[in-house]
């Protein structure tokens, strides 16, 4: 009686670590700014949004939010979302556009609130471009107010967190087309500092200065191909080793 009971334990836990890997799907948190909003589909819900607003349709061919990047890269590679905290017109400094302070909006402020994911998208960098905000020096610790004014010490001190915070989780970057020389370099320096990867976008077609249906299509190739390859990459190290 004792063995089948055992025979019957055995069993059930070997079905329930079966069921559950089986039930396991990578859950994913966006971390942006308008490129990957969708009204509806952001958390928290008071952040501003530019898809899908009915004064921009007209501009921009975008209107369904399985068009979006984001959308399309979870549905192929069957993942879920954890949250998307992405937040019209935010820049990872604190200098808006028109001189305003951008702090509360800033990728600085929001980094907390990212939920418990296991890949983590931080599609930044464009406003700051767009502003300009000032790019600042390199700054690796210490930093003050004065100094997240400016785009370099700004992204240090968010990815010094990120890194921190989120333990154990992949993370990437991903670097829009057609930024300023200044803050293309500045990204893949301080990246390279912390171990972020960069996935360097090009070729994407835009309407109103944002991602069209197309645009969207080709971030979602492209972001799925660079993971693809650094996941590859990985398992062949640990078979090395």
């Amino acid at each position: 009686m004792k063995k089948i009971y055992l025979a019957f334990i055995i069993s059930l836990i070997t079905f329930s670590v079966a069921w559950a890997q089986k039930d396991y799907r990578k859950s994913v948190t966006i971390f942006g700014d308008s490129y990957s909003t969708f009204v509806g589909y952001i958390t928290p819900a008071t952040n501003e949004s530019w898809y899908f607003t009915d004064h921009r349709i007209k501009d921009n061919d975008v209107d369904n939010v399985e068009q979006t990047w984001w959308h399309q890269l979870l549905k192929k590679n069957d993942w879920k979302l954890c949250m998307n905290n992405s937040y019209s017109g935010s820049t990872i400094s604190s200098s808006g556009y028109r001189g305003e302070d951008y702090t509360p909006r800033s990728f600085v402020t929001r980094a907390p609130n990212l939920g418990n994911p296991d890949i983590i998208f931080i599609f930044g960098a464009t406003n700051d471009s767009w502003v300009p905000s000032p790019v600042g020096e390199y700054k690796y610790e210490g930093w003050t107010t004065d100094d997240l004014k400016a785009f370099r010490p700004s992204l240090a001190k968010l990815l010094d967190y990120m890194t921190k915070r989120y333990l154990g989780v992949e993370m990437y970057f991903i670097l829009n087309s057609d930024l300023s020389d200044a803050i293309d370099a500045s990204v893949f320096k301080i990246c390279d500092h912390y171990g972020v990867p960069v996935i360097a976008l090009h070729d994407i077609d835009k309407k109103a200065g944002h991602p069209s249906i197309e645009g969207m299509k080709a971030i979602a190739e492209q972001v799925d191909a660079y993971v693809k390859n650094a996941q590859k990459n990985v398992k062949k190290t640990h078979k090395k080793k």
